[in-house]
């Protein structure tokens, strides 16, 4: 069956979402997350690796990475990785082409459609520009979308917007901040904004920008330290990496926290930095008045007083921080909602809008109205069917704020699960409408009498509870558990284990120690690994921060590096690398790593 493809290429991270048969939902791009990186690495033959397997080289041949490329779209001085210049379309072809790529392997079939978002402050050099880039990743007729109508178009699709009601959009993401007035046209016009006035933005100011800032505030504590470390070790620029990670993953956590500890972790430092939420506003506070600027500049173009606007959406994953609602809220006095994606909003809404506009599914114009809820409810996505998940995953979106929020230490992007084998469709995606119950595993022959509710399902579900009460106390036994470990223990059966008969890794176990994590696993298929990259080794990673990497051999348990101040439920989760930076398809698995007592 036929099917529509959105894709959001940000500054930091790309997404895609699929439509097909009436649902929209996010495609799992990666093997440890929904979305992946935007990086491209080019290998000494020139061939490009896109996304996670550009990241595991970043640390290593950084020279050979480019990182937030969209910012410099239109810049003529090109990119030089490798030696070799590089234009920004190139880079970004190289991005686009890999997306259609997997979802055309996952989904079985190439995209009947494709939609690309762009920012809506681009002027026709720009967009020219983003043409090449489709042109050269091959794409045939793909068509152009504005983020902020994604964006409204996908809020419409969960929230009854009236035709002739105006939306302010507010998309603060990973490297660009965008502002639109858009009104929503009359209900037969398909899933249709009109764009008001002239779009409004800041091409250099996003996520990336706090991160660095919470980074210098760190490097304050430790620059007498840093000063003495050798910039060329490969050990500190893998150690700089991770505690770089570690400043992007506190500056999420105080979306919902008053404040987050900060491990460093460097040659000859051992130390521990703490961050409160007023602290980072501090820091963001005058670039977050240059947004609110924008938005009034947005509403001027258009001609209208913030009076006459209906409400104001936030998208973007940096939109979930406190202070941006805190701020719009006050300046504009009008309701402030944040999609339940924020996120993936851009995709989705790319996705339903080809969909609707290609005939394929009837335009969400007038849904039905949900129960009243002062925030925007999950999309009606449903799940696929029910699968196995395999590591990984991932965002949390964690996908804050006025709307639905993640746990506390999961905000990043969906952090669900792997990307299944070829045949299988996406894992499901955390916040979306849960899927249908699963039908019987034998459908009744034709003509049979339907079955009766009668005492045969509690017998059922009895079974099922008793098998999985048996196995769970083999595993906490097999494991050593004897109700002597405390809370700060979680066994598992060897939960959604990869075949034995395959080269993989499997967590069995899972210890937090005051900070200290640790990880009994299983090796499977005869894998032999090394702690090296220049073997078969076993990568851990929390699915919330993929970044934070640590390599492993054959020993277990697993012990993460450092301290980690983990005050909500979070996933380790494992795969196995090759030598040459290739991962074993479901190779490994997550486990649930708990609080800090």
């Amino acid at each position: 069956m036929p099917y529509q493809l959105g894709i959001d290429l940000g500054t930091t991270y790309t997404a895609a979402a699929v439509a097909r048969d009436g649902r929209t939902e996010i495609v799992n791009l990666g093997n440890r997350s929904a979305s992946i990186p935007s990086l491209v690495f080019v290998r000494d033959d020139g061939e490009m690796l896109v996304g996670e397997a550009a990241a595991r080289r970043a640390t290593s041949e950084p020279e050979r990475v480019a990182r937030e490329f969209k910012r410099r779209l239109g810049d003529p001085t090109p990119i030089l990785l490798g030696g070799t210049p590089y234009g920004t379309d190139a880079l970004m072809a190289a991005v686009l082409r890999h997306v259609v790529d997997t979802v055309s392997r996952l989904q079985g079939e190439a995209p009947e459609r494709v939609a690309i978002c762009h920012p809506a402050n681009w002027g026709p050099f720009k967009l020219d520009l983003l043409q090449q880039a489709v042109r050269r990743a091959d794409l045939g007729s793909a068509e152009l979308l504005t983020e902020p109508e994604a964006a409204a178009i996908h809020y419409a699709a969960q929230e009854r917007v009236e035709p002739g009601e105006v939306v302010l959009v507010y998309d603060l993401g990973g490297g660009t901040f965008d502002a639109a007035v858009l009104r929503k046209t009359a209900a037969g016009s398909g899933v249709g904004f009109e764009v008001l006035g002239e779009p409004e933005g800041i091409e250099r100011l996003g996520g990336i920008d706090f991160d660095e800032a919470v980074f210098g505030y760190v490097r304050g504590f430790i620059a007498p330290q840093l000063a003495a470390l050798d910039p060329d070790d490969p050990t500190v620029l893998a150690d700089l990496a991770r505690l770089r990670q570690e400043c992007t993953d506190a500056k999420e956590a105080l979306s919902s926290d008053s404040d987050a500890s900060i491990p460093v972790s460097l040659p000859g430092v051992r130390n521990e930095v703490r961050i409160s939420r007023a602290e980072l506003e501090d820091m963001i506070r005058a670039p977050l008045a240059d947004t609110i600027a924008a938005l009034h500049r947005a509403l001027r173009s258009a001609g209208l007083e913030p009076a006459q606007v209906s409400r104001v959406l936030l998208v973007g994953g940096s939109s979930r921080i406190p202070l941006v609602s805190e701020l719009v809220g006050r300046e504009l006095g009008r309701p402030v909602v944040v999609d339940a994606h924020p996120k993936h909003a851009i995709p989705l809404g790319a996705a339903e809008w080809a969909a609707a506009t290609s005939g394929s599914v009837a335009p969400p114009a007038t849904p039905t109205p949900p129960p009243a809820a002062p925030v925007v409810p999950s999309a009606p996505a449903a799940a696929p069917p029910a699968a196995p998940p395999v590591p990984t995953p991932p965002p949390a979106a964690a996908p804050p704020v006025a709307a639905p929020t993640p746990p506390p230490a999961t905000p990043q992007v969906a952090a669900a699960a792997a990307a299944a084998p070829p045949a299988g469709g996406p894992p499901p995606v955390p916040g979306l409408a849960a899927p249908a119950p699963a039908a019987p595993a034998a459908p009744a022959a034709p003509g049979a009498p339907a079955p009766t509710g009668g005492s045969r399902t509690p017998l059922i579900i009895g079974g099922v509870v008793a098998v999985v009460a048996l196995i769970a106390l083999v595993a906490v036994f097999a494991l050593g558990g004897g109700g002597d470990d405390g809370d700060d223990t979680i066994a598992i059966d060897a939960v959604d284990c990869p075949p034995e008969d395959r080269p993989s890794v499997c967590i069995v176990g899972v210890r937090n120690e005051g900070g200290e994590v640790l990880a009994d696993f299983r090796r499977q298929g005869n894998v032999e690994l090394e702690r090296s990259t220049d073997a078969a080794h076993a990568e851990f990673f929390f699915s919330d921060a993929p970044s934070t990497t640590q390599i492993w051999g054959n020993q277990s348990p697993f012990e993460w590096t450092g301290t980690l101040d983990i005050t909500a439920t979070r996933q380790l989760c494992v795969v196995v690398i090759d030598a040459d930076g290739s991962e074993f398809p479901n190779s490994g698995n997550c486990a649930d790593v708990p609080p800090n007592s």
